[in-house]
């Protein structure tokens, strides 16, 4: 029985559910908390923790915004200047999205999203890998975040279940798998090879979780990868593919970073890639790919819009997805429309086009130079290394820490890389994410953080940064050499 005078409160920290209490996500975490506090305080905060590009200046493209305008005021359609005010290629796709969309973005969509824009996106599939794509096996949601936690909560059925992620890997990964009770199975990546791919660590990962008596249901990979920057080539793509048909996993390809390449190197899709590949690993290879339209050119963050696509997935599993998409109603679809834009621009010959290219082509050619000029300063820093960022919008370099800050770090209770971020923090303003909050090779520190920051604001940050490393290295005195290293 409980007293009438009890007036304690009912809900605490204490008692909030244990998956809860165990998910972390540092993305936002203690130094991104920090840097909320430091910016109340009205001190200056720059937010480099986190790929969200229209925050850190990068305008949005002009003709996706014009349709989303037109398509949000469609009263701006009966006035008399609409031609004087949009291209005309603006205009129709508005009114083709108002034709297709119900209600207008004020109403309910299907909980898998409009069927209209579902077509686009396979249309988009199809024209990028000659393949043939349905739309009954695509998904539309909040972000291809929601995409990623609705699969993981339906293939987690227990403790028992595992899933295969990068290391480093993107904490919405260990987050969500926590969050439903399952088994995060990390794989290394090899940072001394560009973070390459190792196909010995993920058997060996796979056997040790297995004589755990671990179900490893599916394999994670992120390409171009985050936080580390790295594209993979069709050869490890096709590893990762047999991998997984001839250990009965589905391969989960996050390929949100896809339109963010600064190499040589193209993007290789798993889908393209399965396509190419004999049977019986092209029709029985079980995939699942991400995409979203928060990054690229496109930045589109806060509107909020991905999609996951199912290939060779059985039609039962498709059924029970779609039961749990219905239990949110409908994604919004400001972000539906926002994804249509994104995989069916404007075509040669209509007004847009060629702005349009000239937007996409200058916003690549910054985030490159940006990519060079910020792994190019950490290489410079006592101490510091950093791989080639090669895609996504990160870079990530390891750190060589001194023993007194090691030390220091430890009588606070804290890791090193995140007591090495509280003082980027306090110093300079930069707001960064630990190493270890995207997990990383024992004995090894790192950091992220993003290239977004304006080009013409990119030396300041760049200073910042080496001005900081600089000082810290005269207080806490030179870096230990790291002891050997094991990924297995």
């Amino acid at each position: 029985m409980f007293s009438k005078k009890d007036t304690s409160k009912v809900l605490l920290r204490d008692n909030v559910s244990p998956k809860v209490l165990q998910t972390k996500y540092d993305v936002r975490g203690e130094i991104y908390l920090a840097a909320v506090k430091r910016a109340n305080e009205g001190k200056e905060v720059i937010y480099t923790n986190v790929g969200n590009p229209h925050a850190l200046g990068e305008q949005p493209l002009t003709f996706n915004r014009q349709v989303l305008s037109l398509v949000m005021a469609p009263f701006l359609l009966n006035d008399p200047r609409v031609n004087s005010m949009y291209p005309s290629d603006a205009i129709a796709r508005a009114r083709e999205y108002l034709r297709h969309v119900k209600g207008g973005l004020g109403a309910y969509s299907d909980s898998r999203g409009n069927p209209y824009i579902r077509q686009e996106i396979a249309d988009f599939i199809q024209r990028r890998d000659g393949v043939t794509a349905s739309p009954d096996k695509i998904f539309v949601s909040n972000g291809a975040s929601e995409c990623v936690r609705m699969f993981l909560n339906c293939i987690i059925r227990g403790p028992n279940d595992g899933v295969m992620v990068p290391i480093p890997q993107y904490p919405l990964y260990s987050a969500s798998i926590a969050l439903y009770g399952g088994e995060m199975v990390g794989y290394y990546l090899d940072e001394d090879t560009t973070w390459s791919l190792d196909m010995d660590i993920l058997r060996s990962s796979l056997a040790a979780a297995r004589a755990k008596g671990i179900t490893v249901r599916a394999l994670v990979y992120i390409n171009p990868g985050n936080p580390t920057g790295q594209c993979l080539n069709k050869e490890n793509v096709e590893n990762l593919l047999r991998f997984c048909h001839d250990n009965r996993m589905v391969l989960c390809a996050d390929e949100v970073y896809q339109a963010n390449i600064y190499t040589p190197k193209a993007f290789v899709s798993a889908r393209k890639t399965l396509a190419s590949m004999p049977e019986p690993y092209r029709s029985n290879t079980e995939l699942v790919s991400f995409h979203s339209v928060s990054k690229g050119p496109f930045g589109e963050c806060g509107l909020r819009g991905g999609y996951i696509e199912f290939h060779n997935i059985d039609d039962g599993f498709i059924d029970e997805m779609y039961k749990l998409a219905s239990v949110n109603l409908s994604p919004n679809v400001t972000g539906q429309v926002a994804l249509g834009l994104m995989v069916n621009p404007p075509r040669p010959g209509q007004p847009s086009h060629n702005q349009y290219q000239s937007e996409v082509r200058r916003c690549i050619e910054s985030l490159k130079r940006r990519a060079r000029r910020i792994v190019d300063a950490f290489n410079s820093m006592e101490g510091v290394s950093c791989q080639p960022t090669e895609g996504a919008m990160y870079s990530f370099p390891r750190i060589r820490l001194p023993r007194k800050f090691i030390e220091r770090a430890k009588s606070l209770g804290k890791s090193p890389d995140v007591l090495y971020c509280l003082e980027l923090l306090d110093e300079t303003g930069l707001s960064c994410v630990p190493g270890s909050g995207f997990q990383q090779v024992p004995g090894t520190f790192h950091i992220r953080t993003t290239i977004l920051p304006k080009e013409d604001k990119f030396d300041d940050i760049v200073g910042r940064f080496k001005s900081f490393h600089e000082g810290f290295i005269r207080r806490y005195g030179k870096p230990e050499p790291e002891a050997p290293r094991s990924r297995l």
